[in-house]
C-alpha cells in the first residue's frame, strides 16, 4: 500500500466523479498510510470527527468505485485497503494473497507475490477470486522465535 499525497487523492476523487470532502480525503490518507488492511471500527477510533454512517457510506462508495477493496480477517470483520491503480468501477484487480496473522490479527495484502495461474474445468469462467493464508507475520514470527 503506497503513501500518496493529498493532491493525488483529489485527482483520484475527480477521476471517479466524487466530491473532494474532508472526510473522504481523510479516509484515503489513513488507508494509504497503513501497511495493513484496516477495519471500520479502527477507522472510527482514529477519525473521531467523522460519524459512523458517513464513514460507512465513504467506504461503500470507495469500494464500488474501485478505490479500495474489502478483505475479511479471521473473525469475519471487513477490513479495507487501497486498490491498485488497475482497479475500476467495473472490476477490482485485488487478486493477491491476503495474509491473516493469527497472533496480532493484522491483515496484509501481499501484492508483490507471484501467484500461479488458475486453470478451471471447461465451462467455468473466473471473474475474480480471493486468496487467504494465515499464520505469523514477520514481527510475530520473530517474537515467537525469541521465546
Amino acid at each position: 500500500m503506497s503513501k500518496k499525497p493529498v493532491n493525488n487523492f483529489e485527482k483520484l476523487l475527480d477521476k471517479h466523479h466524487l466530491k473532494k470532502t474532508g472526510p473522504r480525503l481523510q479516509v484515503l490518507t489513513m488507508l494509504s498510510s497503513k501497511t495493513v488492511a484496516t477495519s471500520q471500527p479502527d477507522l472510527e477510533n482514529i477519525m473521531v470527527d467523522v460519524d459512523r454512517v458517513t464513514l460507512y457510506r465513504i467506504l461503500n462508495t470507495f469500494e464500488e468505485k474501485g478505490i479500495i477493496h474489502k478483505v475479511f480477517d479471521l473473525n469475519g470483520t471487513a477490513n479495507y485497503a487501497m486498490c491498485s491503480s488497475k482497479c475500476d468501477e467495473d472490476h477490482h484487480h485485488d487478486e493477491h494473497l491476503h495474509f491473516n496473522c493469527t497472533s496480532c490479527k493484522n491483515v496484509y495484502c501481499l501484492d508483490d507475490l507471484e501467484l500461479p495461474p488458475i486453470t478451471l474445468p471447461n465451462g467455468f469462467k473466473v471473474q475474480g477470486f480471493t486468496l487467504y493464508a494465515n499464520g505469523l507475520c514477520p514481527k510475530c514470527n520473530q517474537t515467537s522465535e525469541k521465546k
